[in-house]
């Protein structure tokens, strides 16, 4: 009898473990069919997307945008090289250092603004090229204002601003230069050094007459002097003339 039950309990428990197993693996299987259905896809297209933003983020379109910020910008260097900078100085050379500069910055600027390189880069090399130096000979600090201005400009530009901001910024640094280097409001005043061999006329009490000797040698409207170095044994000084056109 204990033979039985101990064999009849057994008999139970297997088949307990047999319909456990039975319904187990099914609801296994069923909710594997389920999500082999939809999470699947749901991978796929959101990997889809994003590739697609990946895609966007580092392409770089040229739009009517580009072109009309382009137009804007080399209008403006236009403008302040033949409207200023050429009737006062009369420099060809320089004209292209600038306009190549503010193009160049300009085009930079745009493709490291669209691949969304840090713009530190990018203020990076208009920090530099705006205290460059050229080996051969020295800018003098009217031209590097001018570089800096021009930079600015194509830097500016190539950051795609609204339309009318970029004008107002452009009309406010047109009318500064205007304002400040033109013969309508305030006169230009030119400066040089020369070397004067009479070192006897550099006293403070003959002033007027160093002036004076300086406006018939040169032909110059010469308003004041400064003595900037002073060479005894060659009996001569560097003299740094001021004078208007």
């Amino acid at each position: 009898m204990l033979k039985n039950f101990v064999t009849n309990r057994n008999n139970r428990v297997m088949v307990f473990l047999f319909l456990v197993m039975l319904s187990t693996p099914g609801k296994g299987l069923a909710l594997e069919a389920i999500d082999s259905e939809f999470p699947a896809t749901e991978s796929a297209e959101f990997k889809e997307s994003k590739a697609e933003k990946k895609k966007d983020k580092d392409s770089i379109t040229i739009n009517t945008r580009f072109y009309i910020s382009l137009a804007m910008d080399v209008t403006a260097v236009m403008l302040i090289i033949l409207l200023i900078y050429h009737p006062n100085y009369k420099k060809l050379d320089t004209t292209f250092t600038f306009i190549v500069f503010n193009v160049v910055i300009f085009l930079l600027t745009f493709v490291l603004n669209k691949v969304k390189i840090s713009m530190g880069a990018a203020f990076g090399l208009f920090a530099v090229f705006s205290m460059l130096r050229y080996r051969t000979e020295g800018i003098g600090m009217k031209d590097m204002t001018y570089l800096f201005i021009f930079i600015a400009l194509g830097l500016i530009s190539g950051i795609q601003l609204e339309y009318d901001v970029l004008a107002i910024i452009i009309g406010i640094v047109l009318f500064i230069t205007v304002f400040l280097d033109s013969n309508f409001i305030l006169k230009r005043e030119f400066s040089q050094c020369v070397q004067f061999e009479k070192i006897e006329m550099i006293k403070p009490e003959l002033r007027d007459d160093l002036i004076e000797e300086l406006r018939q040698r040169t032909g110059l409207n010469i308003r004041r002097v400064v003595i900037r170095n002073l060479d005894f044994l060659k009996d001569s000084a560097e003299i740094r003339i001021y004078y208007r056109e």
